[in-house]
């Protein structure tokens, strides 16, 4: 049943449009580092080549942006009677606008027809893994199971989405093969790491227990600490599992491990700020501190992918380094 809630705004198509959240398109970048380890780490036998594989990749890219909005659409519409208690999200056009569930319902139908049928013209991996993503959108949404209203659930089960967009850009370029799960855990718990932070800074702007648990259920049972806490949590488990896999695969990214870290660190200090791009991501490419930092580790991953650092090898080594003089 819908909430009974005086709207303030005749109801537009700018409205529906905005509900699909197009300007979020731009978290499903998180496709390509998936395409990024593969390229490298499998063999040239298993990989889609030449047009075929950037044709694989772009409808990868598409199928998933799509099946993004169709997640929006029923989180936007699902979510309408808990936003009227956030201080931004009540302006969302669900809240303000008398928006009419058939059209909601054609809306949401409308993404998924053409994300998953973008998904299957990249290949049926593809779409197993739209199909996944829009399975979790239902169970992250929809009563009675509505994983959003369950602490830690609500992170876990959000974030690997991460996880699945990884394994998108992965088949893309080869189909056959599955990435190490070292990798595919290790980026569901930075995502996470990210989704527990944006919790942490939406309680504090909120900064008030009792509204932040009217606008959202998982709050009630959650508070500054035990969401600090647990964000720390899934980034160690985050660094651990890459560093797992960068031991068995290929040592030289070891290096990238300090500065994982302090990546980690930079989130969390933005957080902090009033109004932090932390609590809408589609916004952080205002923050260019940030992105440069990024910018810096990816250079730095591509330069360790081709420069070999026989040092390293003591790491993966069991042995015990001779006392100097003895």
């Amino acid at each position: 049943m819908r909430y009974s809630y005086p709207f303030t705004q005749p109801t537009t198509m700018k409205a529906y449009l905005r509900i699909a959240r197009f300007d979020h398109w731009i978290k499903q970048l998180f496709v390509l580092p998936g395409a990024f380890f593969a390229l490298p780490l499998t063999d040239a036998s298993t990989q889609l080549r030449g047009a075929a594989l950037v044709k694989a990749i772009l409808l990868g890219l598409a199928a998933t942006c799509l099946v993004a909005s169709a997640n929006y659409v029923i989180n936007e519409w699902l979510d309408a009677e808990f936003d009227r208690f956030h201080p931004t999200k009540k302006h969302r056009a669900v809240v303000s606008e008398d928006l009419k569930p058939a059209f909601i319902l054609l809306w949401y139908l409308l993404f998924v027809a053409l994300g998953l049928g973008l998904g299957a013209l990249a290949g049926r991996p593809v779409f197993f893994m739209e199909a996944l993503l829009l399975v979790m959108g239902l169970l992250y949404n929809v009563k009675p199971i509505r994983l959003k209203d369950v602490p830690y659930a609500d992170v876990l089960s959000e974030s690997v989405n991460n996880a699945i967009r990884l394994i998108i850009g992965w088949v893309c370029v080869s189909p056959t093969l599955l990435p190490p799960s070292s990798v595919i855990l290790g980026y569901w718990m930075g995502g996470a790491y990210l989704m527990g932070i944006k919790r942490f800074a939406e309680y504090r702007m909120i900064g008030d227990s009792q509204l932040a648990g009217q606008y959202r259920k998982s709050f009630k049972y959650y508070h500054e600490v035990s969401l600090l806490t647990s964000s720390f949590f899934y980034a160690m488990l985050s660094v651990f599992c890459m560093g797992v896999f960068m031991i068995k695969y290929r040592i030289e990214f070891l290096i990238l491990i300090p500065f994982l870290c302090g990546l980690f660190c930079l989130y969390l200090q933005i957080s902090y700020k009033p109004d932090s791009a932390v609590q809408k991501p589609e916004k952080l490419y205002r923050e260019r501190g940030l992105l440069l930092y990024a910018a810096f580790i990816v250079a730095l991953f591509v330069v360790l992918m081709y420069v070999r650092i026989p040092a390293l090898d003591a790491f993966a080594e069991n042995r015990f380094i001779a006392f100097p003089g003895k």
